[in-house]
């Protein structure tokens, strides 16, 4: 049998040198053998990088046509654009185990040592040189770019505690202690960040990627290393932290732009893959799709805010994080009322806020406002967006000669009602304090297509929080949820009570 039609099983089974030559193995360069992987999966129509949505089309093709051409790559793209992840997932293009010289610290391959080591050994013991085998998930070195990252940390350096111990002359090679990029030899090599990477140390790189030589301390080895590099970059870097100096870009030769999911339905689709909910009473929490929506709302809200840097991006991470906490925020008050099962609710995204918080970076405008009401101003965008795929438009129906259908509610605040939602109540007290709005009911059951029985309490109280982002009530934030008010009575009371409740100076 052919050495590459041979089984793992039997592959694990050859120990020497001469077992292997005996079996047909020719050396194949990291590069070939992603190529040559691919090729077979293509054929196949194997998807290699499953669960990355949005890329189908994008910048899948443009991975897999660089590694045809057997390139090395950059990914350019803002932060939470699964970069790093797809780099990670290049390792099941890797052949699953590939032979290695016993004991050598560069991972040579039998039939094409490289390091002093493992020459002197093949030399010694000829055929019996020992062989063991490297899985594809060891084959991965990751390195994220900082500022004191060394040329020792990545190529190497002399190290005078081993030239002590083994006896051996600073001109002797052995005294080498190799960096990361050497002890990556026949692996896939990242670095992440790229443009952190001091400029100097960027220099390093070239003559590895283009003629693969290293020169460490008057050392000039020709070492042929192996390696399939990848880079990650934020277009943002390149203004404001650092930047790729022009030769080390010229020498990658492939530049892959990401971006952010194009669609609600993508964002979703990633959301509900990456949310971490083991362990959560699942099956008692109902979170409308409507509410999938809006925490995907926010996200395309906070990319195109006044107040978020656009330079910087909002991460996927985002999404993810603002769901967990909104199916914690319905968990919490399922234990809090002994409850058998709930409906996630609206007002359960004032628990999605400290999600926010922290993953979007404000301009200058955006510091006054503060975070918090930057991103309660996010999910009120987010609400009025997808207002109107379910309900008409209350500033077009004022204007219409038809009459408002928002009539009735509307007109049970101006007579002075208020209303409380709030963060611990029971279903049962949620669905009575909205029962009292005449009016509701009856606009959810008419408008809402395919209403099912149990979230017409919820898109009623979506309807009250839609009038309220269109101006026709006021919303204010309590310490325990949201009061419902007329508009026009609201002006009359002292404050800016949104902007009280955010206000970060004071909590200083």
């Amino acid at each position: 049998m052919e050495y590459k039609n041979l089984t793992a099983g039997a592959l694990l089974k050859i120990k020497n040198l001469g077992e292997l030559k005996a079996a047909g193995y020719q050396p194949k360069s990291i590069k070939e053998e992603l190529r040559q992987n691919l090729i077979s999966k293509i054929s196949q129509k194997i998807n290699v990088f499953e669960g990355i949505w949005g890329f189908e089309d994008t910048v899948i093709p443009d991975i897999e046509r660089a590694i045809l051409s057997r390139h090395n790559i950059n990914f350019l793209g803002l932060r939470g654009q699964a970069k790093t992840r797809i780099a990670r997932m290049m390792t099941k293009l890797l052949d699953e185990y590939v032979p290695v010289v016993e004991g050598a610290e560069l991972n040579d391959d039998p039939l094409q040592p490289l390091s002093t080591f493992a020459k002197e050994l093949i030399e010694s013991k000829g055929d019996q040189t020992p062989v063991s085998w490297w899985h594809r998930d060891d084959r991965y070195t990751e390195k994220l770019a900082t500022p004191d990252v060394s040329v020792a940390d990545l190529i190497g350096d002399v190290d005078p505690i081993k030239a002590a111990t083994m006896k051996l002359s600073y001109n002797d090679e052995r005294v080498i202690h190799y960096g990361l990029v050497p002890r990556s030899h026949r692996s896939i090599f990242v670095i992440n960040e790229l443009p952190d990477l001091q400029a100097r140390i960027q220099v390093a790189l070239f003559n590895i990627l283009q003629e693969g030589d290293i020169q460490i301390r008057g050392f000039k080895l020709r070492l042929p290393l192996d390696i399939q590099f990848v880079f990650t970059a934020n277009p943002e870097d390149y203004t404001n932290r650092g930047s790729i100096v022009t030769p080390l870009k010229d020498r990658i030769e492939s530049q892959i732009i990401t971006h952010y999911p194009k669609s609600i339905e993508i964002g979703k689709r990633i959301t509900s893959q990456e949310a971490r909910l083991e362990g959560k009473p699942i099956e008692k929490i109902h979170v409308p799709e409507l509410l999938k929506d809006l925490i995907e709302q926010i996200a395309v809200e906070a990319r195109s805010s006044e107040y978020v840097d656009e330079k910087s991006g909002v991460s996927a991470r985002l999404t993810i994080s603002g769901y967990e906490n909104l199916v914690s925020a319905a968990e919490r008050r399922l234990y809090l009322n002994q409850e058998e099962n709930t409906v996630a609710r609206i007002s359960d995204l004032i628990g999605v806020i400290p999600a926010i918080t922290g993953k979007v970076e404000l301009v200058y405008e955006g510091e006054q406002e503060g975070a918090g009401l930057v991103a309660y101003n996010l999910i009120g965008k987010a609400i009025r967006s997808q207002f109107v795929n379910y309900f008409p438009s209350p500033e077009q129906k004022k204007k219409d000669k038809e009459g408002n259908p928002y009539v009735l509610p509307l007109s049970w605040f101006g007579e002075g009602n208020e209303l409380d939602v709030l963060a611990s109540q029971s279903d049962k007290e949620f669905k009575t304090a909205l029962h009292q709005v005449p009016g509701l009911e009856d606009l959810v059951t008419k408008m809402v297509k395919e209403l099912p029985e149990k979230e017409k309490e919820f898109f009623m109280e979506f309807l009250l929080h839609g009038l309220a982002e269109y101006s026709q009530l006021s919303k204010k934030l309590l310490d325990t949820g949201l009061k419902f008010k007329d508009l026009f009575s609201s002006m009359f009371d002292m404050g800016a009570p949104d902007e009280e409740d955010f206000d970060e100076e004071d909590d200083m």
